[in-house]
């Protein structure tokens, strides 16, 4: 069953939106693997409010909504190092912002 990341970001009990924190806690809390919740924090979290077929994915038609990290060992390297901002451009709707 897909499962899907977000932040509640509630100011009342949960006055984050960090994201990273989110796939890091996934990994650790909920034994989920680097991919497993990087995919529960894209591709499965816009499939569950109904806009997959626009976003959560890098695929030719979807909107080039994505980040580009700095260098990093893998992808398995960015929960493990949440604490650190490892972006080092953002793209939305295509334009580099």
């Amino acid at each position: 069953m897909p499962l899907a990341l977000a932040t509640d970001y509630n100011p009342g009990s949960t006055p984050s939106g960090n994201m990273n924190f989110v796939v890091s806690t996934a990994c650790i809390k909920m034994k989920m693997t680097p991919e497993e919740a990087i995919n529960a924090a894209t591709i499965n979290g816009a499939y569950a409010m109904g806009i997959s077929h626009q976003y959560g994915s890098i695929t030719r038609g979807k909107k080039a909504n994505l980040i580009i990290t700095k260098q990093v060992p893998s992808y398995n390297f960015l929960p493990y190092a949440f604490g650190e901002n490892h972006i080092d451009t953002v793209i939305i709707n295509g334009t580099i912002l």
